[in-house]
């Protein structure tokens, strides 16, 4: 399948749909004083076929976030020694007895939200004799049906992972449904600066041009790019 593959809900190509959310992203950087590249798309490829993976890669992405291992390896074992730019990037929660196999995969593991997993993913890292990327996942609204560190343990996560020896390279959250984005973004960029990290990886479908304008490298699109999803995403954890 070519980029041409179309949502049948909409009539829109997924090339057509990647045109207009990388003009809005360029937008909202432009509208923010920034560098129309400096907000990373990272389509977000979970629950989808090959043949959109192939749409998605035609219109020259590269970087994709996947929410389970299991579903990534799927997904990208087969394309991945074809595609040398590839960035993947995990954006699920992740299980300890998981840690090798994420490390192996991921280029980046967005989701690194407790001691435990940061012991495991060095220890992994380390075993593959590699340095592992991570961005520290904070809970910004303290909801406790989600993963994430809270905001007044995220320094000490920070420091504990460093110490590690992991490159920690910035934060990512995910605001509540239900509330206004934009104070979650603030907390996420005012946690970065006093920590020095510049990576902040926040804002979805549904809010990331509000993410650009308080600071988001990286946003992360689905449902703008490939439509809903086809089943629901159920987290697990330790």
């Amino acid at each position: 399948m070519t980029s041409s593959s179309s949502d049948p809900a909409s009539g829109s190509s997924i090339a057509d749909r990647f045109e207009a959310v990388r003009r809005r992203i360029a937008g909202a950087c432009r509208d923010a004083g920034r560098d129309p590249a400096s907000a990373v798309l990272t389509a977000v490829t979970k629950t989808q076929s090959a043949e959109a993976l192939e749409a998605a890669l035609a219109t020259g992405q590269r970087v994709f976030g996947e929410n389970r291992v299991q579903e990534a390896q799927a997904h990208w074992v087969g394309l991945r020694d074809g595609v040398a730019d590839l960035e993947l990037r995990l954006i699920g929660p992740l299980q300890t007895n998981k840690a090798a196999d994420a490390v192996a995969l991921f280029d980046v593991v967005e989701t690194l939200d407790r001691e435990k997993l940061a012991d495991a993913l060095a220890a992994a890292a380390d075993k593959a004799g590699r340095t592992l990327r991570v961005l520290i996942q904070v809970n910004t609204g303290a909801e406790p049906q989600k993963v994430g560190v809270p905001p007044e343990q995220a320094d000490g996560l920070v420091r504990y992972a460093r110490d590690k020896g992991l490159n920690v390279e910035g934060l990512m959250c995910i605001p509540p449904a239900d509330e206004a984005a934009g104070p979650h973004f603030a907390l996420l960029r005012k946690i970065a600066r006093r920590n020095g990290l510049g990576v902040l990886s926040m804002g979805m479908s549904g809010d990331y041009e509000t993410a650009i304008r308080f600071g988001a490298t990286h946003v992360r699109v689905g449902s703008a790019l490939f439509g809903e999803r086809n089943r629901p995403e159920t987290p697990s954890i330790d």
